[in-house]
């Protein structure tokens, strides 16, 4: 049977080890100039000004991913209303009150597991298990669906490597009965980020080059 070929971003499914999983969240703030569109489960970045924005490089880049927006809050300008959306659309798609801050709800914790389809064929189950513990890019980072406001990002599965500087660590498979056609793309993979801002152990900040890190 052909995989449920959808991509959805990096989705929240659980912590590392035995961690209660509260799918908790903390509240960042969006510049109410950005005019990236920042999707439901795409991964952002802290940026000097003290707000967050999408990360622009699938490769990870330099600065470390602070986790995955889950949705925004911003009080219209017309209406003088609060808005709830699951994603941040752009300032040139909203009109945004500037005198209230833009909130941004982050999945932020460095132990989160997420679930990520890959962009490609996993060959086979013992090919797709050998990048367990390898590390991967995503095939893209920014895209994303303005109907359901959620990310279309995926694993790059042709970029799985040891290089320690990509952004995603490869845990395990989620087995999804959907998707286990390993020769399509589609295969769901569990991954964490693997260098996280908010790690306790990193070695870097929002300014400099992440440090190699391990499970």
């Amino acid at each position: 049977m052909a995989n449920q070929d959808t991509a959805f971003g990096l989705r929240p499914i659980g912590l590392n080890g035995a961690g209660a999983n509260t799918t908790g969240v903390t509240q960042y703030e969006i510049a109410a100039t950005n005019t990236n569109a920042i999707f439901q489960y795409s991964p952002v970045i802290p940026l000097a000004a003290g707000v967050i924005d999408i990360v622009g490089n699938a490769n990870g880049g330099t600065v470390p991913l602070l986790g995955v927006l889950m949705g925004v809050e911003y009080v219209d300008s017309s209406s003088k209303k609060t808005v709830f959306k699951n994603y941040w659309p752009g300032a040139n798609s909203v009109s945004v009150d500037t005198n209230f801050p833009v909130k941004a709800f982050v999945a932020d914790n460095p132990n989160q597991l997420f679930m990520i389809a890959a962009d490609g064929s996993s060959t086979d189950k013992a090919t797709a298990q050998t990048n367990v513990f390898a590390n991967a890019p995503m095939a893209t980072a920014t895209s994303g669906s303005t109907n359901t406001g959620r990310s279309t990002a995926e694993l790059d599965i042709s970029g799985v490597a040891t290089t320690a500087t990509l952004p995603l660590r490869v845990v395990g498979l989620t087995g999804d009965v959907a998707n286990l056609d390993y020769d399509a793309a589609g295969v769901n993979y569990v991954v964490r980020l693997n260098f996280h801002h908010n790690a306790p152990c990193s070695s870097s900040d929002s300014q400099t080059t992440a440090a190699s890190t391990g499970i």
